[in-house]
């Protein structure tokens, strides 16, 4: 081989090895840094193939992706001196890789200060609220995290550190272990001083309900009673109405018939009656 040849080769070579130290993929979900002496030059944040000069410039990641940090469980005094013990996650990622290089540089040092803002937030938060609200208010829980959220996303935002806070969220609320006993024992009692207020309120409505529905009863009663009184005096001086008319159109026939009428309730039962023999009911029983 001639040494041209050899030269060629070590050429080629050496333009091969300059090309793939040159080039640098960057990939979905991340951006890449381009430093220059350990320092930040420019950040690549599109997908695909790019450059830099060799064994000059190196490159290095960072997250593009939403990251979740869940902080260690802190103690915190509520608003009526409680202490609860309260951890809960944060879910962020870096929007702005600039800003971000300048003030936290790496993941790490963005994480401590998202740490600290967290703290800081949860701590203002609810040292402003007791702690029966906190634990058994759902919709105060939320309206708590939606706070939270905004305030760290604020402070962050204020200092420049490239940070977007997309939510933060109080996992856990709990007390020490010394103090939960003696809570509990007093949640208790005042759930059975609201049992015992909604029972006593109960029977109360029970009995004007009772009551109420018992002078309704006298009442439709007593109604009913003198509509039938009503209706059967109507019916009784109808009755005696034509009783009138009949006796008045042929009263030889009406004493008749309540003649007839007399002898049935008179005889019923075979009773022994004594009668004079010239007595009208004597005579007409022996046909005279």
């Amino acid at each position: 081989m001639s040494k041209k040849m050899i030269l060629s080769l070590v050429a080629v070579v050496v333009v091969v090895i300059l090309c793939m130290t040159s080039m640098f993929i960057v990939k979905e979900g991340e951006y890449k840094v381009v430093l220059k002496f350990g320092e930040a030059v420019r950040v690549e944040k599109s997908p695909g193939l790019a450059f830099k000069i060799p064994f000059i410039e190196n490159v290095s990641p960072l997250p593009k992706y939403q990251m979740t940090y869940e902080s260690n469980p802190t103690t915190i005094l509520t608003k009526d001196k409680k202490p609860i013990i309260v951890d809960n996650y944060t879910v962020w990622r870096i929007d702005n890789p600039e800003f971000f290089l300048k003030t936290a540089q790496t993941t790490a040092v963005g994480i401590q200060r998202i740490d600290e803002a967290v703290y800081n937030s949860v701590r203002r938060k609810l040292s402003e609220i007791n702690y029966d609200n906190i634990i058994s208010e759902n919709t105060e829980r939320g309206n708590i995290n939606d706070e939270i959220t905004k305030d760290v996303s604020t402070a962050l935002k204020r200092d420049n550190y490239g940070i977007e806070i997309i939510d933060v969220r109080i996992k856990r609320t709990d007390l020490p272990e010394g103090n939960k006993q003696s809570v509990y024992n007093r949640m208790i009692s005042d759930r059975q001083s609201i049992a015992a207020r909604y029972l006593s309120e109960g029977d109360e409505e029970s009995r004007k309900i009772t009551s109420k529905a018992d002078r309704t009863a006298t009442e439709l009663l007593a109604q009913a009673e003198a509509d039938s009184k009503k209706i059967i005096a109507q019916g009784e001086q109808e009755a005696a109405k034509i009783y009138n008319e009949a006796y008045g159109k042929d009263p030889e026939f009406y004493n008749f018939y309540r003649t007839l009428e007399s002898y049935v309730t008179t005889l019923q039962n075979e009773p022994v009656i004594l009668m004079p023999i010239d007595s009208p009911y004597t005579r007409i029983l022996l046909g005279k």
